[in-house]
């Protein structure tokens, strides 16, 4: 099933080589979990500060369905 990413900040480097700047579509199996997607993108699940599914906060233990978003932002400082 496919799956959009979108990785923010420095997140982005990790995207896979084909994708454009932003965003990317994968496929993942049936019952990925969103921080069995992180691991995949060589996130680890507590390296995110925020990470979302369809918009909404996610924990990281919800299955993933097609057509379903994550987004992760990491861990930012600035002034």
């Amino acid at each position: 099933m496919k799956i959009e990413i979108r990785l923010y900040a420095s997140f982005r480097k990790l995207f896979p080589g084909d994708c454009s700047a932003g965003e990317c579509y994968i496929d993942v199996e049936d019952g990925t979990t969103v921080n069995e997607l992180l691991i995949r993108l060589r996130i680890p699940p507590d390296a995110p500060k925020v990470v979302f599914l369809n918009g909404v906060h996610a924990g990281g233990n919800e299955l993933l369905k097609e057509g379903d978003r994550v987004g992760a932002f990491p861990p930012v400082a600035g002034g």
